[in-house]
């Protein structure tokens, strides 16, 4: 499985705040593992840390804001956008003001960074959300939308469309997260001329020049408008009557604005906390329509924050029944695993077919059968068990044997006909021929049953 990753080294960067004008230093640090993206307010007494989620944030009109108490960091998409196109899952950033530096507007400073100081692998596994079902939000107001089906990785198309004879429609696609740094994080922000002058009004973008976005000029306006915007933006007069870009860098990409949005997009969505496995189509997208989402998203990840292994009933199985009867000594009735169907290196995936002939229904009960609760930790122990005895010299020679048994939960109750899936994982390296697992059954998406066991591999007399 792929590992949890965080940078190698410290890095810093330093640029004006997009809305403020303030010099801002964001300084980048490794992480533990499983402490996701964090924001610390270094320029304020007690140095206050906020959580990179989505129930953080409180303002997406511009730009992701995100919040603890009276405590904001704005313009945070950028970063965070990098943080996750590069697969890192684990960073502090410490920030001396209310906002990220908004640099040349894309995401590409920080990318070179994170490969400059390199990038280290974690002992924890990633933590994938795997996408099982569509998922999909809609803006009425603006037709904004955003759906994500399932897929084998992660990809993201963005399709923009504006009121604009010059400038209408454009479309980007990432399908591999490993083109991310040359494909996407170049790719600037881009702001209207229509939309400059209230934002000026409003003293909103104190820190905005053509140095950090790309200005489209697409509906023409009087020639005295014009000059007025450029002289606030300090740049040359153009002649009003030729639209086009103000900007004197030419653009990237001709899509470039779609990849920016494409760039937001995957920046908003890293505020679900877990990395995803899911296609996204967004169709008109921007940070509130993105935000939404992203909460949506979460709501489903905290329903479902245990997921269920995937099981394809016609694959070969890993052991069989055979292997199984091989490495434990159990046999029927009590023998409670059928198959096992995946292994790695810290985590085993099994299953059980649970029928009307079991001889436990007889007694329990008869007019209503119900799998007993220690029946169903007994399964998850010798689950555990293989997994266990496959990393040992002939495992035939080896027995597993309970100590403690904690965090038992039953949530719902096995009946004949249910398919039970267990997956047992070790919360730490064998020692002395003792280790500790956590243990969950499923019944096709749901949880059933639960627990953390400790136990003992004994060689056979």
């Amino acid at each position: 499985m792929s590992k949890q990753k965080t940078l190698k080294g410290s890095f810093s960067l330093h640029g004006k705040g997009l809305h403020t004008g303030l010099s801002i230093t964001a300084t980048f640090n490794p992480a533990p593992e499983n402490s996701g993206y964090k924001i610390q307010r270094i320029d304020l007494e007690g140095e206050p840390v906020i959580d990179a989620i989505a129930e953080n944030v409180v303002e997406t009109t511009r730009s992701t804001v995100l919040a603890k108490g009276d405590v904001r960091c704005a313009t945070v998409e950028h970063a965070l956008s990098a943080l996750y196109g590069m697969g890192i899952d684990n960073c502090l950033i410490q920030v001396n003001g209310p906002e990220m530096p908004i640099l040349d507007g894309s995401a590409a400073p920080y990318v070179e960074q994170i490969n400059r100081v390199g990038i280290a692998d974690q002992n924890a596994n990633k933590d994938f959300y795997i996408i099982r079902k569509k998922i999909e939000v809609t803006d009425e107001e603006t037709g904004a939308s955003i759906i994500i089906l399932p897929d084998e990785d992660f990809s993201v198309t963005t399709m923009i469309s504006y009121d604009s004879t010059w400038f209408s429609s454009q479309f980007a696609t990432l399908d591999k997260m490993e083109d991310y740094g040359k494909e996407i994080a170049g790719a600037r922000t881009f702001v209207f001329v229509r939309d400059i002058e209230p934002l000026m009004q409003a003293n909103l973008i104190k820190g905005g020049d053509l140095d950090n976005a790309i200005v489209i000029y697409e509906n023409e306006i009087s020639q005295e408008r014009l000059d007025k915007l450029a002289d606030q933006l300090g740049v040359a007069h153009v002649d009003a009557t030729k639209l086009g870009f103000l900007n004197t860098k030419p653009l990237v990409w001709k899509n470039e604005p779609a990849r920016h949005k494409l760039l937001d997009i995957i920046g908003d969505l890293a505020l679900t906390g877990r990395p995803l496995k899911g296609r996204v189509i967004a169709t008109k997208p921007g940070h509130t329509v993105n935000n939404q989402f992203a909460r949506q998203l979460r709501r489903e990840i905290r329903a479902h924050e245990v997921q269920a292994p995937i099981y394809d009933c016609n694959a070969e199985p890993l052991m069989d029944v055979n292997r199984i009867r091989e490495l434990l000594p159990h046999r029927y009735p009590m023998q409670l695993v059928d198959k096992v169907i995946e292994i790695g290196a810290n985590y085993i995936v099994a299953v059980k077919n649970v029928t009307s002939n079991e001889p436990f229904f007889q007694g329990h009960f008869p007019e209503e059968p119900v799998m007993p609760g220690v029946l169903q930790v007994e399964a998850m122990a010798q689950a555990g068990g293989l997994l266990v005895l496959s990393s040992v010299e002939e495992p035939e020679r080896w027995s597993t044997y309970f100590m403690k048994i904690d965090g038992v939960k039953f949530r719902q109750k096995v009946v004949p006909g249910d398919t039970l899936i267990f997956r047992v994982e070790l919360l730490a390296p064998v020692r002395h021929g003792v280790s500790s697992m956590k243990g969950y059954i499923f019944v096709g998406d749901r949880v059933i049953s639960e627990a953390t066991f400790t136990a003992q591999i004994v060689k056979n007399k």
